[in-house]
């Protein structure tokens, strides 16, 4: 079974600038992510999607290339990772390269385990469009989550006659990690259209960290400095 491993990695970014290149722990952001793929396959079989002059740069500093620059025109603020994913697709395709299934590692997720990668392919079915990690959420629809009704009052988004968490069914968020898609699928409809998708939990919920703005990144950095994370095998 053939992997493409694709890091996507825009340029702009208002939340936090430059945050794919910033350097956490003397490390670029983007290289977390390039590191773990290349736990599991060659540079051949990995690719940085990506329309920054910078990020390229960056990647060289450990001997990573990128095979092409992302168009401008799919690497917007409203720019879907569908087209991102299917760009990427199309172009190896037309170097004679051919994957059965795409792991997506955006590099906004730097605390990523060997053992939970490899957990999720120990439970891949090919019936299967995707399989993403995910967490528990702390907040519920069926509780603390609300909606603005058409008279301005806020109502629960999920109606429950349950009074315990017990009582109602279980929710669960993308947390970010990692995202294994069937290539089939992807050739045969967007990921909008997906209805077989399998959840992956991931227990330690600092694998579920995803650095979109400040505040993320100082958490990120008192886990590094604080040593609280540790990848074992």
């Amino acid at each position: 079974m053939r992997v493409l491993f694709l890091i996507p990695a825009r340029g702009g970014s208002k939340g936090l600038p430059n945050k794919n290149i910033k350097v956490l722990n003397s490390k670029p952001l983007i290289h977390y992510s390039i590191d773990y793929a290349r736990k599991f396959g060659g540079d051949d079989d990995v690719c940085v999607s990506t329309d920054s002059d910078e990020i390229i740069e960056c990647v060289k500093q450990i001997n990573f290339s990128v095979r092409f620059k992302r168009p401008d025109e799919i690497a917007t603020d409203t720019s879907s990772t569908n087209e991102v994913i299917v760009h990427a697709l199309n172009k190896l395709e037309s170097e004679g390269k051919f994957y059965d299934l795409l792991i997506l590692l955006q590099p906004t997720s730097p605390f990523r385990k060997a053992v939970d990668f490899k957990n999720m392919l120990k439970n891949w079915d090919n019936n299967l469009d995707l399989m993403v990690s995910v967490k528990e959420p702390h907040d519920s629809p069926y509780f603390n989550i609300f909606e603005e009704n058409s008279l301005g009052y806020l109502e629960k988004s999920k109606a429950t006659l349950g009074t315990r968490r017990q009582d109602v069914p279980k929710v669960y968020t993308y947390n970010g990690s990692i995202y294994i898609f069937n290539v089939k699928s992807l050739k045969e409809k967007p990921i909008s259209s997906f209805d077989k998708i399998k959840k992956y939990i991931m227990n330690d919920p600092i694998c579920s960290i995803d650095i979109d703005n400040h505040f993320d990144w100082l958490v990120a950095e008192t886990i590094i400095n604080s040593k609280m994370f540790e990848d074992a095998e």
